[in-house]
């Protein structure tokens, strides 16, 4: 019962002190975010209005502490997509935080315009504010964690094909420059790409340079195997370059098997063999 009577209050007062709440939360919205110019005087009247409307909804409806019912879906949606568009103009996240805690403080201070409410009365709006809030605050925080996460994502996806690029040379002849440290994710997407570029250009033979590899243990070194026994399974040639001195003695120290791979000193010298084994005659014009 208090929580029903705690409702009929806070709609009551709502409605009562609308063009007031709305005014400060359009005044408080030009400060946080039309100084920075994230959001146009337009856009905040109509934030302003769509929650006020929104949270009367909610309030009116038979347990606005149903996170599942489709008015609370609704004003979670909304303080949602909000948080993306901030954050998609450059807004920062702990502003549009402060901005919601004033949203909330701003309903609270409402409640003193009613100088016959009790405190009981007060306590379970009080009580119910804080319930929605918080679950709102939690939305905007796990909205805020999946944009980060996807573009965290969509940056790493982006790095991985720029490390690795996989060019033609010449009609069946692909280059694969490998830059930096083979892990076991790393080598699966490379020998994915790979593989199917082997099959879409139909290519008979791959220059592997590993020039760019700083360092190499077993593992590396495995997976450096995995992906010429790949190429090899397609019908195609491998040819691995850029062995420093270095990799080499590391090689050797490991007990690695190269004796099935071609190896040559630099790009241009495995070019040179896949050139050779192709039966293409590359001259100088000078």
């Amino acid at each position: 019962m208090a929580a029903i009577q705690a409702n009929k209050l806070l709609i009551e007062q709502l409605k009562l002190q609308i063009g007031h709440i709305s005014g400060a939360i359009e005044t408080q919205g030009q400060t946080v975010f039309g100084t920075s110019n994230l959001m146009s005087t337009d856009e905040i009247t109509d934030f302003s209005l769509e929650f006020l409307e929104l949270m009367l909804v909610l309030l009116e409806s038979s347990n606005p502490l149903d996170h599942h019912q489709p008015a609370f879906l609704a004003l979670r949606a909304f303080f949602s997509n909000m948080s993306k568009q901030i954050l998609a103009r450059g807004g920062r996240m702990e502003d549009f935080l402060r901005y919601i805690q004033f949203l909330q403080r701003c309903l609270i201070e409402s409640l003193k315009e009613d100088k016959h409410m009790k405190i009981d009365g007060m306590r379970a709006i009080l009580l119910l504010l804080s319930a929605v809030f918080n679950e709102l605050t939690l939305s905007v925080f796990q909205a805020y964690l999946e944009e980060k996460e996807g573009t965290i994502n969509a940056q790493q996806e982006e790095l991985r094909e720029t490390s690795t690029p996989i060019t033609e040379i010449w009609d069946g002849v692909l280059t694969l420059p490998i830059i930096g440290t083979l892990d076991s994710s790393r080598t699966m997407i490379v020998m994915e790409a790979l593989l199917n570029r082997i099959a879409a250009e139909r290519a008979r033979a791959v220059v592997m340079d590993v020039t760019g590899v700083r360092s190499i243990d077993s593992e590396v070194s495995h997976h450096l195997i995995q992906m010429v026994r790949a190429i090899q399974l397609m019908g195609a040639d491998a040819i691995l370059t850029g062995i420093r001195p270095e990799i080499a003695r590391a090689l050797t120290s490991l007990n690695i098997d190269l004796g099935n791979v071609t190896t040559r000193a630099s790009l241009s010298d495995g070019l040179k063999e896949a050139f050779r084994r192709l039966g293409i005659q590359v001259t100088s014009t000078k």
